[in-house]
């Protein structure tokens, strides 16, 4: 199942690649405020659910732009075709593919896929996290003094700016620095890599963490919500360090 993620994630990052070169003539619609799509999200998601419905007709898919499909199946497909569709469309090359499976609603396979840098990033569930076939592990930073934490800006939900700009102030205080891409699927990899040494977003949505928190804990961190709990999926918010930062990091959030 792992192998026919990759196989898709590469078709689907082939297409990307592609389009990069002409990003004057594509085709784009706004979903909501600050939240873009295009031609070749469509196409690329395309291409991932032909290559897995191929493979396993009975399974379901939760996918960013064609949304559920037998989503009650003991295996469901999570899929974001391109995520940081904003950076893709300035020719800002952070942006990757995610694919995760989930079996009976746990996350059993995760796939990150990064074009531009030809980086791929796997993972099944029990057998460690993997870039380009080298295992990879969190940081060793057991000090939030010396972590550099990455994030996300809440674009969708306006809303939750106050409550996260309290968060930012906190963390930009206490740690050694915060970045913010704009990509969290790639930025998760990049927690499970030890690039960042931590990450916490608010308002995402599934296919947004799936396959990265997945990664994360296969590389030996630790996800969950604001209170430490695995009801991220749900709750859209996210909180990704390794296992020594990880409660200083939640009462930081917190801290008024």
């Amino acid at each position: 199942m792992l192998n026919t993620a990759v196989k898709a994630a590469r078709k689907a990052g082939s297409i990307i690649a592609r389009s990069s070169f002409d990003l004057d003539k594509l085709t784009v619609r706004s979903k909501r405020h600050n939240d873009f799509v295009s031609e070749v999200d469509h196409a690329a998601e395309e291409a991932i659910i032909g290559t897995l419905r191929e493979a396993y007709p009975k399974h379901g898919f939760l996918a960013e732009e064609s949304g559920a499909d037998n989503p009650r199946a003991e295996y469901v497909w999570v899929i974001d075709p391109l995520d940081g569709t904003t950076n893709f469309l300035h020719g800002f090359p952070q942006y990757c593919v995610s694919i995760a499976l989930l079996h009976k609603g746990a996350a059993s396979q995760a796939v990150v896929f990064d074009p531009n840098r030809n980086e791929l990033f796997t993972a099944t569930r029990g057998s460690g996290a993997y870039l380009n076939d080298r295992r990879i592990r969190v940081s060793k930073t057991d000090r939030l003094d010396d972590a550099l934490i990455g994030t996300g800006f809440p674009f969708r939900e306006v809303d939750k700016i106050d409550e996260y700009l309290r968060m930012f102030k906190n963390v930009t205080c206490t740690s050694s620095g915060i970045r913010r891409p704009g990509a969290a699927a790639l930025d998760l990899a990049w927690v499970a890599a030890g690039r960042i040494d931590g990450f916490w977003e608010l308002g995402l949505s599934p296919w947004d963490m799936a396959a990265g928190a997945l990664l994360i804990r296969e590389a030996g961190g630790l996800v969950g919500d604001l209170a430490g709990e695995e009801r991220y999926m749900a709750s859209g918010n996210i909180v990704a360090t390794n296992a020594k930062l990880f409660a200083a990091m939640l009462k930081l959030l917190h801290k008024k």
